[in-house]
């Protein structure tokens, strides 16, 4: 019993973790000046970065409103999703006492840096409007 219960503290925490920022972000609106940093790359050159909008976006799936949230990062939104996904298996598998590290190959890898490279080309480009923040 004691090897299970450190063996999904790990996930238990990362849980922990996640919905304490997600509290505090669903607490804090970010789109209220004042409250978080600026985008550096926004304030500098004007272009949104993939992570533009992701805290407003994180503010409405705090609220249950995610048309706003997909509004505001689309990209964002896939990545909690794919989070929740991860973190399941993550915690199952350390239930069931199996190995539970990921691999990410070079195949899988690279097509990801893809669709954030092009995610952001499209929502700076005229094309994208629906994608700015």
């Amino acid at each position: 019993m004691a090897r299970r219960a450190a063996a999904v503290a790990a996930p238990l925490g990362t849980m922990a973790a996640v919905l304490g920022a997600f509290g505090y972000v669903g607490a804090v609106d970010p789109g209220e000046p004042g409250h978080y940093p600026v985008c550096p790359l926004l304030h500098l050159t004007g272009l949104y970065c993939p992570g533009c909008g992701g805290l407003r976006s994180a503010h409405a799936v705090a609220h249950g409103d995610l048309a706003a949230a997909l509004g505001a990062n689309a990209l964002a939104v896939t990545a909690y999703a794919a989070f929740a996904a991860l973190w399941t298996v993550w915690l199952l598998r350390a239930l069931r006492g199996r190995p539970v590290g990921f691999r990410v190959r070079a195949s899988q890898g690279w097509p990801l840096v893809a669709v954030v490279v092009l995610f952001t080309v499209v929502r700076n480009s005229p094309l994208g409007t629906g994608l700015v923040p």
